[in-house]
């Protein structure tokens, strides 16, 4: 998996943005296969245009660590659950909640260059994180 120092590397490398949507496309196309199993509606992240799937695994502790599995049947969408992934899967919960998704994105450049309907799909995603994130929180609590 791409980490995110490696993504931000890389976008700060391409200066088009349309080679930075074909990255993001490739990172899409490097995602693990998702299993046909969790392509169920409670797996889905309601509020995306495109479908997109979002399966979490949380560790043990008190602080789990959290990995989360993502797909899309749309290809930019697809890169930017890659991106999401990056960002939040393998953390501990309480790193995942102090990340600033918005800022990252701000930072790639994303808030700017995406459509409303992907941008808020985006936000749809980060917040299921969250969420999950909060509830794995609690119940080790």
């Amino acid at each position: 998996m791409t980490t995110m120092q490696a993504i931000r590397d890389d976008f700060a490398f391409l200066d088009e943005w349309e080679d930075r949507y074909r990255y993001v496309i490739d990172l899409g196309a490097a995602l693990p296969a998702f299993p046909e199993e969790a392509r169920v509606d409670a797996n889905k992240v309601p509020g995306c245009v495109s479908q997109v799937w979002l399966v979490t695994t949380v560790g043990e502790g008190a602080d789990p660590i959290i990995e989360f599995q993502g797909d899309s049947d749309a290809h930019i969408v697809r890169g930017l659950v890659a991106i999401m992934l990056a960002l939040f899967s393998g953390r501990k919960a309480s790193e995942i909640m102090g990340i600033d998704a918005e800022a990252v994105l701000k930072e790639l450049g994303l808030d700017e260059h995406l459509s409303p309907q992907r941008a808020n799909g985006l936000r749809s995603m980060v917040k299921r994180i969250k969420r999950d994130t909060e509830a794995a929180l609690k119940q080790t609590a």
